[in-house]
């Protein structure tokens, strides 16, 4: 993860391609610290919160917008990485660094 340091003093990582991070909105919370994502490469995985960073993620919701990361062995499951909050959410937003197919958030 890659944190970009804009002109507002925003600092947020950023998906890193090179390793095979993406967005992803949470389409459903099935319980036990896993739920279902939308990629942004349009494919929808079971994603899960690794044990190690459970207390620090907080409380993930229905649309929240998330960095995963593919599994290499299976394709349709994904560890979370990062959760954004809705301040956060807005600025990449306003700053059209999101691509339209996770980019609920527009006006």
């Amino acid at each position: 993860m890659e944190y970009k340091h804009e002109e507002d003093n925003m600092r947020l990582p950023l998906p890193e391609n090179n390793e095979n991070e993406m967005f992803a909105i949470v389409d459903q919370v099935l319980g036990g610290s896993r739920m279902n994502v939308n990629c942004e490469d349009g494919k929808s995985r079971m994603a899960r919160i690794p044990g190690r960073k459970k207390r620090r993620m907080g409380r993930i919701k229905m649309g929240d917008l998330l960095i995963v990361s593919p599994w290499e062995i299976q394709d349709e499951k994904a560890d979370i990485l990062y959760r954004y909050k809705r301040n956060q959410v807005r600025f990449l937003s306003n700053r059209k660094m999101l691509l339209e197919r996770v980019d609920v958030f527009r006006r």
